[in-house]
């Protein structure tokens, strides 16, 4: 994990930020998720139908639920300078889903800093890739390339 500045986040372009903990995407999670989107497919809530029907012997969580992941998983990396007021989203460049996640798995986030352009203001607009890991997997469940706008704090 970085302790990063604003004034120094471009210095880090290329580098791993780091690793965030392993975070079990269970039953529940996906369920829940499926009530907050209404996408209820029998994929993901079904439990049974999905162990039987299922080329993946149970229920998987959304893709978009695997996607959900990367900014609180960032966060806890902590990718967000500590001098920044706010890292808002600012849009993904590309997302591919690349392995499901299945129910009960577990996940983590590994995050690269691929660039940093300085906006008026004291903005910077960082760009970086992040792998959502599946434990046990040689397939990771996504790799995605985010924006985040950083917003500088206040000065006293």
């Amino acid at each position: 994990m970085k302790d990063l500045t604003l004034a120094e986040v471009g210095e880090h372009v290329g580098e791993e930020l780091g690793v965030s903990d392993w975070v079990t995407i269970d039953q529940p999670r996906i369920s829940t998720f499926a009530a907050c989107t209404g996408d209820d497919q029998w994929i993901h809530v079904d439990v049974e139908r999905a162990k039987r029907e299922s080329p993946f012997r149970g229920p998987i969580a959304h893709g978009y639920l695997a996607l959900s992941m990367v900014t609180p998983l960032a966060i806890q990396i902590g990718v967000i300078p500590k001098d920044a007021a706010a890292g808002l989203n600012y849009g993904i460049n590309k997302v591919r889903f690349i392995a499901p996640v299945p129910a009960g798995a577990r996940v983590r986030l590994r995050t690269i800093l691929l660039g940093a352009e300085p906006r008026d203001g004291g903005q910077i607009i960082m760009k970086t890739q992040n792998t959502l890991e599946i434990e046990g997997s040689e397939k990771p469940a996504l790799i995605a390339e985010t924006l985040a706008l950083l917003l500088p704090g206040q000065s006293k």
